[in-house]
């Protein structure tokens, strides 16, 4: 026998051995996957980041922390996302929109604009609320959602953190002051029919304003002709008012969308209100860089026959 076909033949063998070795371990596996498949459905991304759903999706309340008040009670406070982004809703006080700790009813939002809203809302709760919950429930599109609001100690925040929008910079070195807000009383407003809101605003010209950025736009010369544009309504600078619709019987238009610039030391806009009924709204006014928030009742009437 040939030393060398010998030694080529036993090669030939081990890799011929090895081979259908590893053939039977890959149908074994594709036989486990298929049975596994089989009996356990996949499981589906809960949502798609890079899609826009613009309704159909459901709101999310969201515990933003809780505050120590100086009388030793507590304040947790609320936010929610409408993960729409364009649907806006009315969902009253009950069964789809409903609060444990005194609920139903217990002061919370009705109406929903699209996308994150941080810092709306607050309840207040005892000395000696100790490890007990307050859980808002939203049932939104058919779907229900839960946040739940309890003294963890690492959920702590304070007043700065919400005046500031989520800053936890102490600010012991900030010279700058919050600004304040006064809304002139609406009386008078009917259905139908447009009314004048104006808002006093008060501020120590802290921060230095600054000049908004110019829009660029770059057009490219390659195929399609894409245009790259930072796109939208350009940024306010300075001091600005925004309305922010808390609850009501339905959706308020408002002549402007967006902030409004404070000019004089005013903000005004104009609204409509489309149904009879009692609106709230949260209205504030910021400097960029803190913001102050005051809430607002307007009670509409229907119109004359």
């Amino acid at each position: 026998m040939n030393p060398r076909l010998g030694n080529r033949d036993s090669g030939f063998g081990i890799r011929t051995f090895l081979r259908r070795a590893l053939l039977i371990a890959v149908s074994a596996g594709a036989v486990n996957v298929q049975a596994q498949t089989s009996a356990t459905p996949a499981k589906l991304p809960t949502e798609l980041s890079n899609i826009h759903f613009n309704s159909g999706q459901s709101v999310v309340p969201y515990f933003e922390g809780w505050i120590r008040n100086p009388d030793g009670t507590f304040d947790l406070v609320f936010g929610y996302f409408n993960r729409n982004w364009q649907q806006e809703l009315a969902i009253p006080a009950g069964a789809d929109n409903t609060v444990e700790l005194g609920g139903p009813d217990a002061g919370q939002p009705t109406f929903f604009l699209p996308r994150r809203q941080r810092f709306v809302y607050r309840v207040r709760v005892p000395k000696d609320f100790g490890k007990k919950e307050v859980v808002w429930s939203i049932t939104a599109n058919g779907r229900t959602e839960h946040a739940f609001g309890s003294l963890i100690r690492e959920q702590e925040i304070t007043e700065r953190v919400v005046i500031t929008n989520g800053g936890y910079d102490p600010g012991l070195n900030d010279p700058n002051k919050p600004p304040s807000i006064t809304v002139a009383p609406i009386e008078g407003a009917v259905a139908g029919s447009q009314v004048t809101l104006t808002a006093a605003v008060v501020d120590d010209g802290l921060p230095k304003p600054r000049p908004a950025p110019a829009s660029k736009t770059t057009t490219s010369a390659s195929f399609g002709g894409q245009v790259n544009s930072s796109g939208g309504a350009p940024r306010l600078a300075g001091l600005t008012v925004s309305w922010l619709q808390y609850g009501g019987p339905a959706k308020v238009r408002f002549d402007s969308a967006g902030p409004i610039s404070v000019t004089n030391g005013q903000a005004l806009t104009a609204a409509t209100f489309t149904a009879p009924g009692t609106y709230q709204f949260v209205v504030s006014a910021t400097d960029r860089a803190m913001t102050t928030r005051v809430p607002v009742t307007v009670t509409v009437r229907a119109p004359a026959n």
